[in-house]
């Protein structure tokens, strides 16, 4: 059985070990990136191929006569064409689950900074600011609590879930917009639509998967219903968000801020309108590569493959 990691360096730099990936096959092996073209010869003669990003539609399966099994290494799974596998019997799996809490803290990382600005006064001291002050405090704007606000979700599963029980640790009063009514919700948590959620939070969080219906869910239109004081925070896909509407309206200062751990593109092109926006915090999508969650992403997917041979097939979503 020889297995073919397309892209192993995102999940592993270096800080994991291949060893118990390797022990699965009899041969076994891994390459740091692929392109498109490197993927019908590098997995020619591979029964299992794990991949994160290297797409492997129509085209690259039809060229892959060996193939019984893709593993992607990632939730999301649309870089594999499944009706294609489904036509030839391959086991396509997924790692759900593997980087809520990772994703929650990134959640509330962007927040905090928004609320305390930690980084610009911690500046500020470096800068001698605070040794030449005449008060024993001082603060460069002004700093806000979290409890008692409104935090509203947009997406209610597992990570929207865990996002929603901080916030109520918090103190925060949490509201949500789900495809479908969750019946099991806590008492404190209320299911709204999505117009009164916008309207109604201080703190807008997104956590939906990137749908025909969900394309730019946040737009022109959803943005004018922010508060001038809501911070809006992403971390489920780029494609949500109308880039342009969101820097267009962080320029008007319609709203305080953005967070945003995903883009539309990515890497972003050097003129994406969000990377010069004022108030607009964005990180190289990392929310989920805690060093915890990639070894659990690690684990999970080895254990889909172990599952695969010994023909009871776990995470299938093919």
């Amino acid at each position: 059985m020889k297995i073919v990691v397309l892209d192993g360096y995102t999940m592993n730099p270096g800080d994991l070990d291949w060893q118990e990936l390797r022990a699965l096959g009899v041969d076994c092996e891994i390459y740091e990136r692929s392109s498109q073209a490197d993927v019908p010869l590098r997995a020619a003669d591979a029964e299992i191929v794990l991949t994160n990003k290297a797409a492997l539609k129509r085209g690259e399966i039809s060229q892959l006569p060996c193939l019984r099994y893709i593993g992607v290494l990632a939730t999301g799974y649309n870089v594999v064409d499944l009706d294609a596998a489904r036509e030839r019997g391959i086991i396509v799996t997924n790692v759900p689950a593997y980087s809520t809490p990772s994703v929650v803290q990134t959640v509330f990382a962007f927040i905090l900074e928004h609320c305390q600005q930690l980084a610009r006064h911690a500046a500020a001291v470096r800068a001698g600011q605070w040794c030449r002050s005449r008060d024993f405090a001082f603060w460069l704007a002004p700093l806000t609590e979290l409890a008692g606000k409104t935090l509203g979700i947009v997406g209610m599963g597992r990570i929207g879930m865990a996002v929603a029980e901080v916030g109520h640790a918090f103190g925060m009063n949490v509201l949500a917009r789900s495809r479908s009514p969750k019946a099991d919700a806590p008492a404190w948590l209320k299911q709204c639509d999505l117009n009164t959620l916008l309207s109604s939070s201080d703190f807008i969080s997104l956590h939906c998967p990137l749908t025909d219906d969900t394309a730019k869910l946040i737009n022109a239109k959803t943005l004018a219903l922010l508060r001038p004081t809501a911070f809006l925070v992403n971390t489920s896909r780029g494609g949500v968000i109308d880039e342009d509407a969101l820097a267009t309206a962080l320029h008007a200062g319609r709203l305080a801020g953005a967070g945003l751990d995903v883009l539309t593109q990515e890497p972003p092109a050097a003129d994406c309108p969000l990377l010069t926006a004022p108030n607009c915090l964005v990180t190289p999508h990392y929310a989920w590569a805690t060093h915890e969650a990639r070894g659990r992403l690690y684990r999970v997917a080895v254990g889909n493959i172990r599952a695969f041979l010994e023909g009871k097939p776990q995470n299938v979503v093919s």
